[in-house]
C-alpha cells in the first residue's frame, strides 16, 4: 500500500535505492543502465562527487532565501557564466524550478513585453503540432501533445498550431529538404496573416523534437525561415530547449547548429542534471530593457526562484561539462551511438527511421516499413518496449502517439554525456533484445 498518487495508478514501482554514474539500483539490488537519464535530465549520470560536494557547502552556507528580498552569489555567479555562452544578444537569466515553470515564465514575458512597449492588441500564440512544453495550463495550451491536452481543453488558452518539422513522415517523396523547410515556413506565414502579424505574440517552438514524437530534426534553413518571418512581423521567437538543450545535441544549445537566436529561450533537464529542480528562462537585453523602462518589473513569480542549493548544483553541473570537455564527449558518443543503432536496427523491418544529434536519438516503430504504417495503438508497443527493457535492466523512453497523438511509437535514448562505449553496445544490444520481444509478444 503507498499513499502516493502515483502518476500511473495500480502499478507496483520498484523502489529506487541508489545510483552510480550510469547505473540506478532498486531496493532488491537490481541494477538499471540508465539511457535516458528520466527524461533526458541525469547528463552527468547519478552521484556525480563534484555536485555533491557543491550542494553540501551550499546547504552549509545558506539553504534559502527568498528572491523579493534578495540576491544570491550562487545565482549571480550562474547566471554569469549561463549569459557568457548564451546566444547573441541573451543578456538576462531567470530562475525557475523546471521545464513547465520556465515555459509559463516565457510566455507570460512575452505577452509583458508587448504591453510595455505599446502594443497591448498582441494576444495570439503559435506552435506546432506534435511539440511538448511542459503540463501547466499555458505549457500545455501551446503543446501539441494530443494525448495531454485532451482532457484539459476546455481549460487551455486558444493557440494556433502548424505542422512540425517531422522530415520522415511530412517530406513529400518529390520534396528537396530545402523545399520541405520552405513550405513550413510558408504555412506558418499563411497562419500569421490569417491572425494579423500585428496581433501575434510569439512563434513557439521545439529547436529539436522531444518526447512527444522523438528527437525530430529541423532540415537544414527551417529556423533560419522562420527567424526571418518573425523578424518582418515583429513577432518574438521562443525557442524550447528544455530537453534538446544544454549539451545534449553536442553543442551547449541546440540553436547554435540552426544559425539562429531566439528572443526567450528555456532551459531546464540538463541545467542541473536532476540534482537539483532547476530551470531558467534565458532573455534578450531587449525585453528586459522594456520592462525597465516601462513598470520595472515582471509580473510573475515563485517560491522557489533562484533556490541557492539548486543554483549551486547546476553551477558543478555546467563546470563539469565545460572542464570535462563533454560537449565533445557528446558529439564523438553521439556518433557511436547512432553508428550501433544503425548497425542494429538499419534495416530491420519494424523501424522506419533512425533520427537525434548528439546523445538524444530516437527509434520510430512501424508495422510495414515500405508503408510507414504505423503499429495498431491498441497493442500499446511503446509501453511492452519500456517494460521488457526494465526486465533486461534498461532504462529507455519509449511513447505512443508519436504521428498525430494517437499512431505511432517511438523510443528516446538520452543516456549520460558519460556513457561509455562498452555502455553504448550494451544500450543497444538490451533495447534490441526489448524490441524483439515486445513485437513478438503483439503478435500473439
Amino acid at each position: 500500500m503507498t499513499h502516493i498518487l502515483h502518476r500511473t495508478l495500480n502499478r507496483r514501482f520498484p523502489v529506487a535505492v541508489g545510483g552510480e554514474g550510469t547505473t540506478l539500483i532498486d531496493a532488491d539490488g537490481k541494477r538499471y543502465l540508465d539511457a535516458s537519464g528520466g527524461a533526458a535530465v541525469s547528463c552527468l549520470g547519478h552521484g556525480h562527487p563534484d555536485v555533491r560536494a557543491a550542494m553540501h557547502e551550499q546547504i552549509d552556507r545558506l539553504a534559502y532565501a527568498h528572491t523579493s528580498f534578495f540576491t544570491t552569489p550562487v545565482a549571480e555567479t550562474l547566471a554569469d557564466l549561463l549569459v557568457e555562452d548564451a546566444p547573441q544578444g541573451i543578456g538576462h537569466v531567470y530562475f525557475v524550478s523546471g521545464g513547465s515553470e520556465a515555459v509559463e515564465a516565457a510566455l507570460k514575458m512575452a505577452r509583458q513585453y508587448f504591453v510595455e512597449i505599446g502594443q497591448p492588441q498582441r494576444r495570439h500564440f503559435i506552435a506546432r503540432r506534435q511539440s511538448y512544453h511542459g503540463n501547466t495550463l499555458g505549457a500545455l495550451a501551446v503543446g501539441g501533445n494530443e494525448w495531454r491536452r485532451r482532457q484539459f481543453a476546455p481549460l487551455l488558452v486558444d493557440v494556433a498550431h502548424v505542422s512540425p518539422c517531422y522530415e520522415y513522415r511530412g517530406r513529400g517523396a518529390d520534396e528537396s529538404a530545402e523545399d520541405y523547410g520552405r513550405r513550413l515556413v510558408d504555412e506558418l506565414a499563411a497562419q500569421i496573416d490569417a491572425l494579423g502579424g500585428e496581433n501575434v505574440i510569439a512563434f513557439v517552438a521545439e529547436t529539436v523534437g522531444g518526447a512527444t514524437a522523438g528527437a525530430i530534426e529541423p532540415v537544414a534553413g527551417y529556423f533560419r525561415g522562420i527567424r526571418e518571418l518573425c523578424d518582418r512581423h515583429g513577432i518574438l521567437l521562443i525557442l524550447d530547449e528544455v530537453m534538446c538543450g544544454m549539451g545534449r545535441t553536442g553543442t551547449l544549445h541546440a540553436c547554435e547548429q540552426e544559425g539562429v537566436r531566439p528572443d526567450l529561450m528555456t532551459i531546464a533537464k540538463g541545467l542541473g542534471g536532476g540534482y537539483q529542480p532547476i530551470g531558467a528562462v534565458l532573455v534578450q537585453s531587449r525585453i528586459v530593457e522594456a520592462f525597465s523602462r516601462g513598470s520595472g518589473f515582471f509580473q510573475h513569480g515563485h517560491t522557489y526562484l533562484g533556490h541557492p542549493v539548486a543554483c549551486a548544483a547546476a553551477l558543478a553541473v555546467q563546470r563539469v561539462i565545460r572542464r570535462d570537455a563533454l560537449l565533445a564527449a557528446c558529439r564523438s558518443r553521439g556518433q557511436a551511438l547512432e553508428a550501433r543503432l544503425r548497425e542494429r536496427f538499419g534495416a530491420h523491418e519494424h523501424v522506419g527511421d533512425i533520427r537525434g544529434r548528439g546523445l538524444f536519438r530516437a527509434i520510430e516503430l512501424v508495422a510495414d516499413r515500405a508503408t510507414k504504417q504505423s503499429f495498431d495503438p491498441a497493442k500499446k508497443l511503446h509501453a511492452r518496449i519500456k517494460q521488457e527493457a526494465m526486465s533486461r535492466g534498461l532504462l529507455v523512453y519509449p511513447m505512443g502517439g508519436t504521428i498525430d497523438g494517437q499512431r505511432g511509437d517511438h523510443v528516446l535514448l538520452a543516456p549520460p554525456f558519460t556513457v561509455s562505449l562498452a555502455e553504448i553496445d550494451a544500450i543497444v544490444e538490451r533495447l534490441g533484445d526489448a524490441v524483439e520481444a515486445s513485437i513478438d509478444a503483439s503478435r500473439g
